[in-house]
């Protein structure tokens, strides 16, 4: 017999928005930590380094995430390499931001303007230190906007974790519907938790672009 929707249905589907979010977190954080070294492999002055950096962007990017999350969780468990659900999307959600955050990241830092490079080859910085005193601080400035943009977006990509049975927002819209067979109020509300998510980050997002006159730079 099908039921009705009930508080205790949306009381999990509440709770799964706490899955949702500790993915997009775990993604995010070392999604950045690895996006930052691809920058600075993208931008490094040694073939050695750089060529493999926009090898590793472009064959990410040309690959859909959903694909990702398939070998990470299905190919490596023909290898032995059995991961739950969670851990398997963490590390393909983690692959996947890395090269689109190490490109936006790239692009900010080689939009800084080309005297500041020079005035501190003048005194005499390193390479290094130019990078960090002078060119990463007013990068980053310039990217936070896109990288709340990029953001706004993985949270809403999770979603395509529930294909590997992680039970995250989408997922669990999945199984109340599946019980109760209400598809219209049940993924309407998992829309409206989404959007919830989501549209704070936007207008954050625009309002510092606002703020930081990115578009006029």
């Amino acid at each position: 017999m099908i039921g009705s929707f009930s508080w205790t249905h949306l009381f999990y589907l509440v709770q799964s928005i706490g899955w949702t979010l500790a993915l997009s977190v775990l993604a995010f954080v070392l999604g950045g930590i690895a996006g930052f070294v691809v920058m600075m492999a993208r931008i490094s002055p040694r073939a050695w380094l750089r060529n493999p950096a926009i090898l590793f962007i472009e064959c990410i990017q040309g690959i859909p995430l959903l694909i990702l999350l398939f070998i990470v969780y299905f190919g490596l468990s023909v290898y032995g390499f059995a991961l739950p659900a969670l851990v398997a999307a963490g590390i393909a959600m983690m692959v996947y931001t890395s090269a689109y955050l190490g490109d936006i990241w790239r692009g900010c830092v080689e939009a800084m303007p080309r005297p500041q490079w020079e005035a501190s080859e003048c005194l005499s910085l390193t390479r290094w230190q130019t990078l960090r005193l002078v060119i990463i601080p007013q990068a980053t400035r310039l990217s936070l906007p896109p990288t709340i943009g990029f953001l706004v977006q993985l949270i809403k990509m999770t979603s395509l974790a529930s294909v590997i049975g992680f039970v995250e927002l989408t997922r669990a819209g999945q199984i109340i519907n599946n019980s109760i067979f209400q598809p219209f109020l049940v993924f309407t509300l998992v829309g409206i938790f989404y959007f919830l998510l989501c549209y704070p980050l936007s207008r954050w997002s625009a309002s510092m672009e606002k703020k930081l006159n990115v578009s006029n730079r």
